[in-house]
């Protein structure tokens, strides 16, 4: 082979290597921070949630939630969710000083008396003194349906949530003013019983394993363990935790260290499983293999960008290996999440997104081998980015690995019905995306390609029909998931119809098409219009609080999805507008 192939091979498939290589360093565990061996008890099993995880997840998710954001800044360095957890746990006047709520709304913070500055984030210690006012307009707020909730009341009830929250976690292991160790030593002060009872009603997850002649679910926190303790059953697990405390708040790492690996020896011994699927589920939030996906497409967009300016023949093909790296660390991501969960790939709905996402590239991947002029590899590595960037926000919401509502609690049907729907979303959408790029080639190119334009006709009516098939099938499992569930198989629930109008719009536009109806741009605009339909149907209902398959109101997404709705409303307009707009007399 002559060394200029050799060199052309290299640099194709160099960069999605590089990628794996990237997020393969990842999986390498960090040294201590400060001396302490804190990813040692992040990986210590928790029941939260009604599942086991790590505390390592029960402090991202919470600090997703109080903060949006997985850091939290103090002294000069950017805390990670584990640091953070243990100030809270063994530290809190220290966690208390750091600035973990993030306030926007004008009027809580007029509430507060603090005028509108670039500044948005605050401490406990700076709320701490209008807590009473803050808790006085979200009780008021909290008696409103959401749809009445105007944007203060709303902002103001979500604040209130997220200090009720930090409150708890701050108490989950010893009352703030009250270390682990003392408790151990007053246990029959007479004073102690009611500070037990509180701290067992208190603390948001239970931390010491079940004993060996106990229920399998019988997992205690310190407040029922200390309860116990006082009355002669002292859980071994508990001197240990107080242990580990008193050395964290003292700054003595190597007593930190030992306490902390022999209580992860004990709950071990207890309960190896749950230990070992704490481990496995630290490595994957470790890991983030959904946010490296998400950098990955970006990257594979730019390089794509480039090879329109510059050497196609060496950067398209880069892009391609990118967005082939890319695939393989979200298929990487999407089979943990199976093993971790024990269920099929969609749950809820931030699993949908990140399932839509993967099966929308996994589509462009075979339609860039199909046709290898670039296209595919463009509208796959946007719908990922665009997928996981909705999977980021919905991550805001909680454990993104929630136990199951119990109507939804059947891995066949979630495997059959959810998953096959699933991919009819993410074809209708790929469809979509095929005539948003066609729509901005036709307003951006320099000039006509009739070439490249019967490709991107071509794929996006093979895409229609391949939506229409999963969404057919789709829907008719899921009315016979209905009929056993609910006893009937339609009932006219806006989900169902809204999975209804995915398959009565691609039908439309697949005849339509054959009885010469629509031609190339009307073909294209009606893909787009499908955008708006499947986000109705993928969203309007779960989330805006209709039926029975609604799932809570939310601001965000209201607002989010009318904007996304209009977004698409210009781009029709756009693609169905002459290529070129003069403005004047034509020269």
């Amino acid at each position: 082979m002559k060394p200029a192939r050799w060199f052309a091979l290299l640099f194709t498939w160099l960069p999605g290597l590089l990628a794996l290589a990237a997020v393969l360093l990842t999986t390498l565990p960090p040294g201590p921070t400060r001396g302490f061996d804190m990813q040692g008890f992040a990986a210590i099993p928790v029941l939260e949630g009604g599942r086991i995880k790590p505390l390592d997840s029960v402090a991202r998710n919470a600090l997703l939630m109080i903060r949006g954001k997985q850091t939290v800044p103090s002294q000069g360095r950017q805390l990670d969710p584990d640091e953070w957890i243990l100030d809270l746990l063994f530290r809190p006047a220290t966690a208390d000083a750091q600035p973990v709520f993030v306030i926007n709304d004008p009027d809580v913070l007029g509430l507060m008396g603090v005028r509108q500055t670039a500044n948005r984030y605050f401490s406990f210690a700076a709320l701490r003194p209008h807590l009473g006012a803050i808790q006085q307009q979200a009780e008021a707020a909290r008696g409103l349906e959401a749809v009445q909730r105007s944007r203060f009341q709303s902002a103001v009830l979500n604040l209130f949530e997220r200090v009720v929250l930090y409150d708890h976690l701050e108490n989950a292991a010893q009352l703030a003013d009250a270390p682990l160790f003392m408790e151990l030593q007053t246990l029959r002060d007479p004073q102690s019983a009611a500070r037990h009872r509180e701290l067992a009603e208190a603390a948001p997850f239970r931390m010491l394993a079940p004993l060996p002649d106990g229920s399998p679910d019988a997992w205690q926190n310190s407040g029922e363990a200390l309860d116990a303790a006082a009355a002669g059953r002292l859980h071994p697990g508990l001197p240990l935790l107080a242990e580990a405390g008193a050395a964290y708040a003292s700054g003595d790492p190597a007593g930190f260290n030992a306490s902390v690996a022999q209580l992860r020896g004990l709950t071990g011994n207890l309960r190896p499983g749950a230990l070992e699927h704490a481990r496995d589920e630290l490595l994957f939030n470790r890991v983030q293999p959904f946010y490296l996906g998400m950098v990955i497409y970006v990257t594979a967009l730019l390089v794509l960008f480039g090879s329109w300016l510059f050497r196609p023949d060496l950067l398209q093909p880069a892009a391609f290996s990118l967005l082939a790296a890319g695939a393989l660390v979200h298929t990487a991501g999407l089979a943990s999440r199976i093993l971790l969960q024990g269920r099929p790939p969609v749950t809820n709905l931030y699993s949908s997104a990140i399932f839509v996402g993967w099966a929308a590239v996994l589509l462009g991947l075979g339609l860039e081998r199909m046709y290898r002029r670039g296209f595919g590899t463009a509208v796959a590595a946007a719908a990922g980015f665009a997928s996981l960037i909705i999977a980021h926000h919905l991550a805001m919401e909680g454990d993104t690995m929630e136990m199951m509502r119990a109507v939804l609690d059947s891995n066949f049907w979630l495997a059959t019905h959810v998953v096959t729907i699933t991919v009819g979303y993410s074809g209708t959408f790929l469809a979509g995306a095929i005539a948003i790029a066609y729509t901005l080639r036709k307003h951006l190119a320099p000039a006509p390609d009739p070439a490249a334009t019967a490709v991107l006709v071509d794929m996006t009516y093979g895409v229609v029909c391949f939506a229409l098939l999963f969404s057919f099938v789709g829907t008719v499992l899921g009315g016979i998931w209905a009929d056993q569930s609910w006893g009937r198989f339609w009932g006219w629930d806006p989900k169902e119809n809204g999975a209804l109008l995915i398959v009565l719009w691609n039908a439309i536009i697949l005849h339509c098409r054959w009885g010469g109806y629509i031609r190339e741009k009307g073909l294209m605009a009606c893909a787009i219009f499908g955008n708006i339909i499947t986000s109705l149907s993928w969203f309007g209902v779960n989330m805006l609080g209709v039926g029975l398959h609604s799932y809570g109101f939310m601001d965000q997404a209201f607002w989010a999805l009318s904007a996304f709705i209009a977004s698409q409303a210009v781009l029709i307009v756009l693609c169905l507008a002459p290529r070129r707009f003069r403005v004047g007399p034509a020269v």
